[in-house]
Parts: structure tokens; sequence; C-alpha cells
């Protein structure tokens, strides 16, 4: 698109988050870089400024600067999104990730190297890969939160739009708790904390860093963390439990403690570390675990996911073993 455009929010596309109005729309638009329009102005919901989280209303006018990106085809009678041409194996290759699935929720276990959206450049994204499962109507399990490219794990899937609702209700309230693991270089003092920060993000580096309080965008982080085990004082499998949910958040803070996240390449901050022989130089950072209240109301969702191939080969050489993981003492509160 060449000019500024003025798209009509449709009925079925109320009460998305404009970040996800986007992405249906503009696949291609990278989150950092809607993140900058919205930021500065340049793009606006009703003539206001908005937020990447507002929850766009039916009939509300969103106004799109020039982008360069292709936008998605629009079937105009249904005012829908028309999907993509779907990979063959696409069903298949969820079906393998699922975790547990009812009729309202899918939980996957997303492999490390999988993007959840689409961004430049990407073909195959989980979001995409999604578009396998649209029913008769036109229906398309929706995502309601996000997972770091290179980071794997548990990532949950409302089926309906109903569940979508009471699902990002639920992250907003925070409640919810989820649980990560990771291997970090060096031991956390002490072997359980509070980490809280506040996170802004490098554009230029596409990373986020530590700022003061009152910084221009930064936005308050807490997480909190728990030594499991240590591998003498080169290696410690940690436990850490994001309060808030800000981008690279867990990567942020380990890097802030002095103990990055081994294999993580945005991150890592130690002078003259190696990884010691047998370890991949892969991020080590699991969505181990999510307890949330169930979108009917009745119960909630308890799942966990095993460590990837990666992950595993590292716990195998140290001679760690999950099963002498007891959640009542290593899951940090």
């Amino acid at each position: 698109m060449s000019g500024i455009a003025n798209i009509k929010v449709v009925r079925d596309e109320g009460g998305m988050r404009l970040d996800r109005w986007f992405k249906s729309h503009y696949p291609d638009l990278g989150f950092g870089r809607l993140q900058k329009l919205l930021r500065t102005g340049q793009v606006r919901l009703d003539g206001k400024r908005a937020e990447s989280s507002t929850r766009v209303i039916e009939g509300q006018i969103v106004r799109i600067p020039p982008l360069g990106v292709q936008v998605q085809a629009v079937d105009k009678k249904n005012a829908k999104p028309v999907s993509r041409k779907l990979i063959d194996n696409d069903r298949e290759a969820i079906e393998q990730m699922m975790l547990f699935e009812d009729k309202e929720v899918m939980v996957l276990n997303k492999p490390a190297g999988l993007a959840v959206q689409g961004g430049s450049g990407l073909t195959r994204h989980l979001d995409g890969m999604l578009d396998a499962f649209t029913d008769r109507s036109g229906n398309k399990p929706r995502l309601v939160h996000r997972l770091d490219r290179e980071t794997s794990g548990i990532i949950l899937v409302a089926k309906t739009r109903r569940a979508a609702q009471e699902l990002t209700k639920a992250f907003r309230h925070r409640n919810t708790r989820k649980i990560y693991w990771a291997m970090l270089a060096g031991v956390p003092k002490p072997k359980q904390g509070r980490i809280s920060t506040f996170l802004a993000r490098n554009e230029a580096e596409e990373r986020m860093k530590v700022v003061k309080h009152g910084a221009d965008e930064g936005q308050h982080a807490v997480s909190h963390y728990n030594v499991v085990e240590q591998s003498g004082q080169k290696l410690a499998w940690v436990a850490m439990k994001p309060v808030t949910g800000r981008t690279h958040q867990l990567r942020a803070h380990a890097a802030h403690l002095k103990h990055p996240i081994i294999g993580d390449s945005k991150y890592f901050n130690v002078d003259n570390w190696e990884l010691p022989g047998g370890i991949q130089n892969k991020l080590h950072l699991l969505a181990r675990r999510i307890i949330i209240p169930h979108p009917s109301g009745q119960g909630e969702i308890d799942v966990s996911a095993p460590l990837p191939p990666h992950m595993q080969q590292t716990w195998n050489l140290l001679g760690m073993d999950v099963k002498d993981y007891d959640p009542d003492i290593n899951e940090p509160e």
C-alpha cells in the first residue's frame, strides 16, 4: 500500500487486541515495527492514540500509515481474512504438539525455532498453521499469549471467541501461574529471589534493556526464581515465574542477575565464558507449566511440557533428572 488507509473494524473482529487485528490484516508486519508506529502516533484508533493491547470495537476506524508490506486478502462478503494456502502437514504438526485438548482449549508444546506469529522473512509460523483447524463457519483457533521464537514449551490456544476472552482476562488479571525452566551460567545468589526492574525496548538491538523508574517507555517487570540444582559453580537449573508479562522478561532478568540463560544470543553478557563440551548453543528456556482457570468456569487447566531435545541432552550430560523436581519445594513463590 502506498498511502494512508482507514479500515473499519467489522463485527467478527470486535474484542480483538489491536496487535492481533494487525496480525490478521498485515501478517508480514513485525511486532516491533507495530509498537513503534503506535508509540509515534502513526497508527490511530478513531483518531486517538492506542496501545497494542487496546481492544478494538466494531465500527471503529483504524488509521494505517504506509507500511510497505502486503495486506492479507479479505473475503468482503464475510469480512474475514482469506487463509493462506495450507502447508500439507500443518494439522499433523500441531497434533504432534498437542498436550491437552477439549472443546474450548488446546495446549501445545511449541518447539524451539518455530515463530508464534508472522514477521519479516517468515513463511511458517504457529498462527498460520492454526488455519488448518478453521471450521466450516470460518472460526479459527486463537493464540492468547506468545513465546519467543527460540523458547520452547507451553502455549495456550482458544478454540472459541468466548474461551479467548476468558483466558485473556485471566492473563490480564494475573489469575494464572506460569513456570519456566532455564539453565543459567553460574549460580545466582541468593538461590531464591525476586527480580524487580523497569524494562524498555532497545530498538536498535531489538532487545529489552533495564532502565530507571520513570524512564520513557519503561514498564515494571517482576519475576521470581529458585535454583533447583547446580553443576558446581558453572551452571544452574533454575525455575522462574514471571509475575508480569513483558517482552523477553525472563531473558532480560537473568542477564540482569549476571547469570544469563545459556544459548541466549541477545542477552548473554558473561565475558570469557565457554559452553561445556556436549551442550548445544541454543536457548535453554522452557515454558514448563501453566495453571489457569478453565474458560468454562469449571476447574483449572494444569499442563506441563517435557524438556526439548537440546535441553534434555544438557540435563543428561549434567546428571540432572526432572523426576527429582518437587513442585512444592522448587517452584518459585
